[in-house]
């Protein structure tokens, strides 16, 4: 069993709980995601199966979609609901929404972005949130981010609900913090559903519960599936035993990085092009047929 399930994660269990109970529920020892999801946010959580999860290094470069729910008026310590209370405003005077629209799409682009020190960034070998816990101070690394698209879809009282799309990096709790900070407030947090990581949605998504035995095969995406747009190579039969010991091959009809790798009808598996002193070659990237084709 090898490809894609993504996985709409439920509020309360960790990405990690979610890969045990997978591998208990599929009864395969190779399950890993791409990227966690905090205990407290739902949604879209892509699981790598068997050699899928040779698919990593593919997925952890995509974008992401989020709803997002804003309180304002309220800091916490880690920037969402999880943390203590350190500040509340009393007297919160509420802008009205052509304000808030407006300052939400002065996000909009790239940007630098300081992570939240509840984070699992390593510095000096030692993630961030283990400093926070100690209460040691510690610099933390900035990184460029980019928003593409941020939406308010409801305000009620002290809260925002709003839709962003953004790149991989982006912290949502800290996003959340310097917006309430434009607004002239304080905030957190509150909620977070993530909507779309790539090409992979809610659509896409079942949770653990829906996932029962009989239709397991229906939710998982093939690691075929996920590289059907990709071009073809069709190997001749000399090719074979060259491809399968991870020779590099020509190749002289196709400029995607990867390509699917076919002899006759028989899909082999896809293989990384390179290019060498102006001619282009492929080489095997992950396989899945045995050598029966030889």
């Amino acid at each position: 069993m090898d490809g894609i399930i993504v996985i709409n994660k439920e509020k309360g269990v960790t990405s990690h709980d979610v890969v045990i109970k997978l591998r208990k529920l599929l009864q395969v020892k190779k399950v890993g995601h791409t990227g966690t999801l905090d205990p407290n946010a739902t949604g879209v959580l892509p699981l790598l199966i068997g050699e899928g999860t040779k698919l990593s290094q593919y997925l952890i470069e995509h974008d992401k979609e989020y709803i997002v729910t804003l309180e304002l008026g309220i800091q916490t310590t880690t920037g969402d609901s999880e943390g203590e209370i350190i500040q509340q405003e009393k007297n919160l005077k509420m802008p009205n929404q052509e304000s808030i629209q407006s300052i939400l799409q002065s996000f909009k682009g790239k940007q630098i972005q300081t992570p939240p020190i509840y984070s699992a960034i390593k510095v000096k070998g030692k993630k961030l949130y283990e400093y926070a816990r100690e209460g040691k101070s510690v610099e933390i690394p900035k990184r460029e981010i980019e928003i593409y698209q941020i939406d308010v879809l409801a305000i009620k009282e002290n809260i925002i609900k709003f839709h962003v799309a953004c790149s991989k990096g982006t912290y949502i709790r800290s996003l959340c913090e310097e917006i309430a900070k434009r607004l002239g407030t304080i905030g957190y947090m509150k909620e977070l559903q993530r909507t779309r990581v790539g090409k992979f949605s809610l659509e896409n998504a079942c949770t653990l519960q829906e996932l029962g035995i009989k239709n397991i095969k229906e939710h998982i995406i093939t690691i075929q599936e996920f590289f059907q747009e990709q071009p073809n190579i069709i190997l001749q039969h000399y090719e074979l035993q060259p491809f399968y010991n991870g020779v590099k091959i020509a190749i002289h009809d196709s400029d995607a990085d990867i390509v699917n790798v076919y002899y006759k009808n028989t899909w082999l598996g896809i293989a990384k092009q390179i290019k060498q002193q102006g001619k282009s070659f492929m080489k095997r990237e992950i396989i899945l047929k045995n050598r029966e084709t030889l």
